[in-house]
């Protein structure tokens, strides 16, 4: 897993400016490599308990000006002009994230591309463009990035952090990893970047290769190979033993994962997240094991159950408002 060195520019406004949200990005970031300058647009006072979050990740804000019907457009501008101002002035920067599902940005992620930058595209998809999305070398459903639940922000003054959550930490960056394994010395790399408080002494470690052997006694959850003087970590995968959805529980399984998407911020999606995300929690789904030809019609029938409301874009896309 290379360490790039990112620039970020985030959209409040399709990000859904919550704190929790915020810090997801964040740490998805952080997980592929060093953020070097991070900023977010159209802040106002309204979003002011992400001020912690912001200053404890060195990130600067451009205001929101409300002046004429233009408003929206004036920042994106500037979101274009700052990105490419960074990208021909630092060196150091080599990979560019943008918080927006926005076609107006494609050509911006063209230039970066043919200057030999990566870039990496974060929206929620139901504002998300197909030609943005095509664009990006890589690219993120918001649903999907806070689909499993997280740790607060930190702000470097929480307690340190817990041996539970240690190891739910490890696992998140685990399957975030091309090959769902690193070195330990990447791993340990990658948790100082989440928490720069991380210490394998202060989990009663000598070293970070017993604590590794204390997570993967204690949970269960990795496995640590020593291979040629080098650790090597990996997710340990189990087989499912969850209930199975099925004719007579899947109206009440949609229900829990549609009020999951809600509790995150998210009031609409695009259906093939929403199937996606069942097939993640239960691999076994299909729509046609439970009576229905097409994932549409079963959207349709929750829309007779009241947990929906089918809708369709300008682009005729169909999208889920979750009810």
């Amino acid at each position: 897993m290379t360490a790039n060195h990112f620039a970020i520019f985030v959209d409040l406004e399709n990000c859904g400016a919550k704190a929790a949200t915020l810090n997801y990005i964040i740490e998805r970031v952080k997980i592929r490599g060093d953020i070097l300058l991070g900023r977010v647009y159209g802040y106002t006072d309204r979003y002011a308990d992400l001020k912690e979050l912001l200053l404890s990740n060195t990130f600067n804000v451009v205001p929101s000006l409300r002046f004429g019907h233009h408003q929206k457009n004036n920042l994106d501008i500037q979101l274009v002009i700052d990105a490419l101002e960074v990208a021909y002035t630092n060196q150091l920067i080599d990979s560019f994230c943008i918080v927006s599902g926005d076609s107006d940005y494609t050509p911006l992620v063209g230039k970066l591309k043919t200057m030999g930058k990566f870039v990496l595209g974060i929206s929620r998809s139901e504002v998300a463009s197909g030609v943005f999305i095509s664009a990006c070398n890589e690219f993120l459903f918001l649903e999907t990035v806070t689909s499993k639940k997280q740790q607060p922000p930190t702000n470097g003054t929480e307690e340190p952090i817990a041996d539970a959550d240690l190891a739910k930490l490890i696992e998140t960056v685990l399957e975030e990893a091309e090959e769902d394994e690193m070195y330990a010395s990447e791993l340990k790399s990658t948790l100082l970047r989440l928490r720069p408080d991380f210490s394998e002494k202060a989990f009663g470690c000598a070293s970070f290769g017993k604590l590794l052997a204390k997570i993967e006694k204690q949970y269960q959850n990795i496995q640590v190979v020593n291979d040629h003087y080098n650790v090597i970590i990996s997710l340990k995968r189990e087989e499912a033993t969850q209930k199975q959805v099925s004719k007579d529980n899947f109206v009440e399984v949609f229900q829990a994962l549609l009020k999951r998407f809600k509790e995150d911020g998210f009031n609409r999606i695009n259906p093939s997240i929403l199937k996606a995300t069942m097939q993640n929690d239960y691999p076994d789904f299909s729509e046609r094991s439970i009576g229905f030809k097409k994932f549409s019609d079963l959207m349709k029938r929750l829309e007779k159950e009241g947990l929906v409301k089918v809708e369709l874009d300008e682009q005729k896309t169909m999208l889920i408002h979750i009810l």
